[in-house]
């Protein structure tokens, strides 16, 4: 059985043709959402990176525009942010028409130095045209990238890394063109990897009228699962220097998350990643287009024991049919549901009881299923893509990912599958999985299971996307 790469995922983006990868200016602006993302326009495989561009009302239904920022020989355009300067304090745009405003890592190709630089569009995003005076902030490093820019009090902040030193720094402006140093974050946390792509936003505690900061951290190897991962800190920004809380947490416990950043122009967060690994980006199956984003991911922070947890729910889709719902029904060892879908959102409540592991198979088909377990008594869940579907392309790619999770008699699954994609939202949000998968599209079966005693199914509701 054989994956179909021409076959497009039901609720993910992907571009039109070639490749993707680092979502980029995020921004809700004018009554719509605008994805710019890390696209080459000429090939499937990573090279001439320019502004991919992308727009939606709902952040499910998207409409591709054309190239934002293309490369050329001078300039190829890495990741940075898009910001709506409103008060129009860069003098780009006018006080009756402020300017949209990306601020984007320029890349020599020949050189391979990295400054910051800035684009403005003065229609809504369609059309770009880059400053005159770039870079605006340069140092003259090939590792100095992916700024991200805020609003904190009457200035600007920028979050930018300097990734073989596996720092975050901090700068702020008055008017997106001259930066001033304020301070450094790291080494910290996991650092085997280059650090990239940093974001620092405010994230609303549950259960209170607080909010925390927190300090987002792509990290090019060493993540859980292998390869490339995200971390994050909570703890407190001043204006001037970001103070971690506690160690670092792992975003996602899977092996396809990276380069999540947040939508500007929104009161509460939301992120947007790539579902990829750097291990293997290059090499997955591939027809006309190569490369997709993750769902949109909705942030809270939970008191969990000592630290701010981050919890991530995602946004809500419409569904294209009649949902299958069961409860109840008592399980012992494997039981297969009449369900076939290859895209579905699946929402499942188990009674463990004397059940030592519970969970779920998807995408079951011949010789295929992806099974996602809740080991009660080793205290994790897993994703186990090992018998998923096409994995030969990279060795290690078939493979179980595990997280921990304290599991009481009440297990709560919320697992999104997509043409070639599972995440895995577990611990009421706490915990996430996030994978891709190279499953025949006839595999689109579905099973429960209890191991090691019998659980009783509580509720089961399968949506089809």
């Amino acid at each position: 059985m054989t994956f179909d790469p021409s076959l497009r995922p039901a609720v993910h983006f992907t571009p039109r043709r070639n490749w993707l990868n680092d979502p980029n200016g995020l921004i809700w602006h004018d009554g719509e959402y605008h994805l710019f993302f890390q696209h080459n326009p000429d090939d499937v495989v990573w090279g001439n990176m320019s502004w991919g561009h992308a727009v939606s009302p709902d952040l499910v239904s998207w409409t591709e525009l054309p190239l934002a920022l293309r490369y050329d020989e001078s300039e190829h355009v890495f990741s940075g942010c898009v910001v709506s300067d409103a008060d129009n304090s860069s003098r780009l745009g006018s006080a009756s028409q402020p300017p949209l405003v990306a601020v984007y890592t320029s890349h020599d190709p020949d050189t391979r130095r990295q400054a910051q630089s800035l684009a403005v569009s003065r229609d809504r995003g369609r059309t770009w045209e880059r400053y005159a005076g770039n870079p605006v902030l340069d140092l003259a490093s090939s590792e100095f990238r992916d700024p991200k820019v805020f609003r904190h009090g009457d200035e600007w902040v920028m979050a930018v890394a300097l990734a073989d030193k596996r720092v975050v720094r901090f700068y702020r402006s008055a008017d997106l063109l001259s930066w001033v140093w304020l301070s450094d974050f790291g080494p910290a946390g996991s650092v085997d990897g280059v650090w990239e792509c940093p974001d620092l936003i405010r994230v609303p505690v549950e259960g209170s009228d607080s909010t925390a900061w927190v300090l987002l951290v792509s990290v090019g190897d060493g993540a859980p699962a292998g390869g490339s991962g995200m971390q994050y800190f909570a703890g407190d920004f001043d204006g001037t220097t970001f103070t971690a809380d506690g160690e670092a947490l792992w975003l996602d416990h899977g092996a396809d998350f990276y380069a999540a950043v947040s939508y500007a122009g929104l009161t509460d967060p939301v992120i947007h990643g790539w579902m990829s690994n750097w291990a293997y980006a290059n090499e997955v199956p591939a027809g006309e287009f190569r490369g997709s984003t993750t769902l949109p991911r909705r942030l809270t922070l939970r008191q969990s024991g000592t630290d701010l947890v981050l919890v991530q729910r995602p946004i809500e889709v419409e569904p294209a049919g009649p949902s299958y719902v069961l409860s109840g029904v008592t399980i012992d060892g494997r039981l297969p549901l009449p369900v076939a879908h290859r895209s579905a959102r699946i929402a499942a409540e188990f009674a463990a009881g004397p059940a030592a592991r519970v969970g779920l198979e998807v995408r079951v088909g011949d010789g295929e299923r992806t099974v996602i377990t809740v080991d009660r008594v080793a205290g994790t869940v897993s994703l186990d893509r090992s018998q998923s579907g096409v994995s030969d392309f990279h060795p290690g790619f078939a493979s179980v990912h595990s997280a921990p999770l304290a599991a009481g008699d009440v297990v709560r699954l919320e697992v999104w599958v997509d043409v070639a994609s599972i995440e895995v939202f577990a611990g009421d949000g706490e915990v996430v999985l996030t994978d891709q998968i190279f499953p025949s599209p006839h595999s689109t079966g579905l099973a429960v299971f209890a191991e090691g005693g019998v659980a009783v199914l509580t509720s089961l509701k399968v949506t089809p996307l």
